[in-house]
């Protein structure tokens, strides 16, 4: 019996056409909360980037790819940092060979250097406003759960190979790479709110659609990716849905008999 099912937002609950959640996923996931099964969003997002949900209330927040997990007090209930070495090591990187556009990401705060039109693309694309641009001194202090790195594939691998070297990678868009400490996944924030709330692995169900997200669909007990995914969620799920344009997660919920 499923107890427990996981959500990323961007390309899942959300459509990239509309900007909105379809009516059919928000019945699907009101009728699953009556059923007493809890629910959680998954999302590469940063919790202040989430907002209203069409009303809809989760269990828990996996934000920052597993980075950061809130409950559904608002509580923060764990944090994965990058090491601050790191950090230095890529400011020094942008300030003496190459500046790119980075977002740094703390638990209170967003920070970005500096705005290009790959920036723009995504903010247009997932319907956020663009990052502050600010001092990263700002952020000296606080601790650095992800930064957002507009950069190619190549460029990705020189800079974990050489600057961000206990961190790895992922990405849901060729425009940039979530960046997070290395072991950090959606899978971590599974296992913080599993055994928050006393949950097995045999209970779960995830659905994602993104690079980022194939950790989380591989570890669950069932993977769904949707019909709009990339190639390499749907190679990680265990059944593919139909696109959330088209009622993938109310399909889904049916077709295993959640709902």
């Amino acid at each position: 019996m499923i107890k427990a099912i996981f959500f990323d937002i961007d390309g899942t609950l959300k459509s990239f056409k509309t900007h909105s959640i379809p009516q059919s996923t928000i019945d699907a996931i009101n009728e699953v909360k009556e059923k007493g099964i809890k629910v959680f969003i998954a999302t590469g997002r940063y919790f202040k980037q989430i907002g209203d949900l069409n009303g809809l209330v989760f269990d828990g927040l996996i934000t920052l790819n597993g980075a950061h997990c809130i409950n559904s007090e608002n509580e923060t209930i764990f944090t994965n940092p990058i090491p601050r070495e790191n950090i230095d090591a890529l400011l020094r990187y942008h300030s003496e060979k190459f500046l790119f556009p980075s977002i740094f990401i703390t638990e209170k705060k967003e920070l970005i250097n500096c705005i290009d039109e790959n920036v723009r693309e995504i903010s247009r694309l997932v319907d956020v406003p663009l990052s502050p641009l600010g001092i990263l001194d700002e952020i000296d202090k606080e601790e650095v759960l992800q930064i957002d790195a507009f950069i190619n594939k190549e460029q990705e691998q020189e800079i974990l190979d050489t600057v961000l070297t206990h961190c790895d990678a992922s990405r849901w868009n060729p425009l940039f790479a979530d960046v997070n400490v290395r072991g950090n996944s959606k899978r971590t924030g599974i296992d913080k709110f599993l055994e928050y709330y006393k949950l097995d692995f045999s209970e779960t169900m995830a659905f994602g659609d993104g690079g980022n997200d194939v950790q989380m669909l591989k570890h669950v007990a069932i993977g769904v990716a949707m019909g709009n995914a990339g190639d390499e969620a749907k190679q990680a799920a265990d059944y593919i849905t139909d696109s959330a344009d088209d009622d993938g997660i109310q399909n889904a919920l049916k077709h295993f008999g959640v709902i």
